[in-house]
Parts: C-alpha cells; structure tokens; sequence
C-alpha cells in the first residue's frame, strides 16, 4: 500500500493501481448520491481523462492523484501538479490543485491540502492554485460559490456548498472569479444585432465560416494562428497552445462538435481573424447515463441526444487588428441565430475571467447576465 501520509486517523494514499483509480473515480459518485444538480460524467471516459488520455496532464509536467481513506473508506481525493510548460513561458513556480472533492470535514481537506502543499514545496514551487483545469482543458475550474439550484453545464463545475468554507478555512485566498453568463431565447437585445452584422460584415470585408470536420486539420491551424496573435500576454494562467496540444483540442473537440455553432471568421484576403467554440450541453444527456453507457446506456443517448436545448458557449478570440469591427458580434449572433432556429433556447458563455473586461463588455452588451460564479483560489506555500 502506497501510503503518503497518516494524520488524524486520515491515511493520504497515491492512486497507483486500478483498485485506487476506481475509488478516486467512484467517489464523486458517492459523494453527490441524491443530488439532482450533479451530472456524473461517463465513468469510462473520466478515468482515462484524468490519466491523460485527450488532454496535456502528462506532458505538461509532474502530477499525482491521490485518495483520503479514513478506517478504510474514500473520503477526499485530489490531483495536484505542475504545469512545466506554463511555468516556463510565465517564469513562474506555481503548482495546481485539481479534482479536488471532499467530505464535510475540515479535517480532511487539511489532510489533502498539505500534502498537496508539501509536495510541490519538495519540488521548488512557491505558490499554489486552484481548482484548475488539468493541463490546457477549459473544465473543471473554480469552486462554485452560488446558485447551486441550476443545473450545471458541459465541461463545468458543480461541488457542494461547503467547499468555499474548506478553502477558506485552510487559508486559501481568492486569486480570481470566473462567471458563467446566461441567455435565454427571448433576448430583445440580440434583435438590434439584425442590421448591425451583415453591415459589419460588409463595411470590414470578413465572412463567417462554420467548423469544417472534413478538414479539421486546416480549421485548428487557423485557430492556433488567431490565438496565437489574440491572447493577451498578461493574461498569467493561459499560454498560447503549441502543435501538440492543437491536436489534443480537436481530438476532444469533434466528437461533440456541430459545426452550426463554431465559426472562423475570415478577412477578405483568406487570413483567419477570429473564432469561438460552442457545444451542446451534453450534461443534459449524462444526466439520464448514471456514469455508464452500456449496455442499454447507449440507446438513452442517442435518444435524450435530440432533446438537448442548452448550449455551452466556451470561447471566443478576435486578433487585435480586426476587434471593435463588428466581428464578435458577427460570430455570436451567427451562433445564437443558428441556436434557435434548431430549437435550442438557452446559452451559457463561460466560464470569463473577471479581469476579461472586453468579453464581460460583449456578452452583457448581447443581454446576457451572469448567473453563476465560480471562485479560483490562491496560497502561498
């Protein structure tokens, strides 16, 4: 038994073998038994994710899952990492928390945070974050600190209300909030945006181009050339993706993708000048899959698969020449439009960083309000 640490009857155990894997997934599922506002994920599919399958765990540095027991029973987990690579382009010493769930028990999230602390101290960083997503994913992040009655969207988090007191306790404090938006089909501002795009479009000379599946490749070179101009550099915990991590994004992305809802924008010359990425709120689906797709799972799927009405919007970047031209608008009124003509009647965009004023800017512009807010935590170790 691979055992990190005993304190207070609390045994801190890295997950090494499928037994340990197991628990660490099966926890949630235990912890959140009887909660209708939580979507338990594919069970499948979540534990090759958080072992890397389809995302930048592994690569972007060390990490270690590990798994509370108290007389023998799961009663906290966490993954705690490095990002090498964000590290190195920030020159930073920072180490993440993520996956983190938890008990009512103050007593255990001590037991995970200083672990957790201890661990990254060994390996000379200074600081800690978290919840995050693992290694350049867009889910997971933050610790849900209202509106817990909503059902929660695809690739969002949802927790028990106790977390933030956990965090708190330890002596964790905010780094940012991250908020989730929302739309609804009866959105009178849009209705201004009729006339404004195709003039827009027109005046600035770029046309809108759905996802092209057939030729993804192509599509994610266009969008890593945008991201690469349109990133602010001050923004410390997002790093342009390289080759690689493109790759990873359009594995995971087309699979859920409809090209209806994810458009590259194009200047008259070809050159791409801006994208967004928006998904269907499959949440909507797990919900009614209790973690498993087979062997009659599947079936529910591509059933409750047709009844989705909700749609995630994730991002949208527009490079610096071409922003104040009417080309955000243009995509998320493209999108929205697209959205209620296939009978979807509600979009989120999340989760926006409060420093990304622009964006806050855009979408409250567009009649969206946030409704949910989600608060990354900070602490010097």
């Amino acid at each position: 038994m691979n055992i990190l640490k005993i304190d207070q009857k609390i045994i801190i155990k890295k997950v090494d073998s499928r037994e340990d894997l197991s628990k660490f997934v099966d926890f949630q599922y235990e912890l959140y038994k009887g909660d209708t506002c939580f979507v338990p994920p594919l069970k499948s599919d979540y534990k090759k994710y958080i072992n890397g399958h389809n995302n930048c765990l592994n690569q972007s540095g060390p990490n270690i899952k590990i798994i509370a027991l108290r007389e023998n029973k799961v009663c906290g987990r966490a993954i705690i990492g490095i990002n090498e690579h964000l590290n190195e382009y920030k020159s930073f010493r920072e180490g993440y928390i993520s996956q983190f769930e938890s008990i009512n028990d103050q007593s255990v999230a001590n037991s995970l945070f200083d672990f957790g602390k201890e661990w990254l101290i060994s390996k000379g960083m200074t600081v800690i974050k978290g919840p995050l997503s693992l290694p350049c994913g867009d889910d997971n992040r933050g610790v849900l600190l209202d509106n817990f009655e909503d059902p929660t969207l695809i690739m969002n988090t949802y927790n028990k209300r106790y977390y933030k007191e956990l965090f708190d306790n330890y002596g964790f404090i905010k780094y940012f909030d991250v908020y989730a938006y929302k739309s609804g089909r009866d959105n009178e501002n849009i209705k201004r945006y009729e006339k404004l795009v195709p003039y827009a479009m027109k005046k600035h000379k770029f046309t809108l181009h759905p996802l092209n599946k057939k030729d993804i490749n192509k599509d994610m070179k266009d969008i890593q050339t945008i991201v690469n101009k349109a990133m602010p550099t001050e923004w410390d915990d997002f790093m342009p993706p390289n080759d690689e991590e493109i790759k990873l994004i359009a594995s995971q992305l087309v699979p859920f993708a409809d090209p209806d809802f994810i458009y590259i924008a194009r200047n008259e010359f070809g050159e791409p000048i801006g994208f967004n990425i928006a998904l269907p709120d499959y949440n909507e689906v797990l919900s009614k899959l209790n973690g498993r797709l087979l062997p009659f799972g599947i079936f529910k799927f591509l059933y409750f698969k047709r009844k989705i009405k909700k749609i995630r919007f994730f991002v949208l970047f527009v490079v610096p020449e071409y922003r104040d031209k009417g080309v955000s608008s243009a995509i998320y009124f493209k999108m929205y439009t697209s959205a209620l003509k296939k009978g979807y009647n509600f979009v989120e965009g999340s989760t926006i960083w409060e420093y990304n004023k622009s964006m806050m800017h855009d979408i409250e512009k567009y009649g969206g309000e946030i409704y949910k807010t989600y608060r990354i935590y900070k602490l010097d170790i």
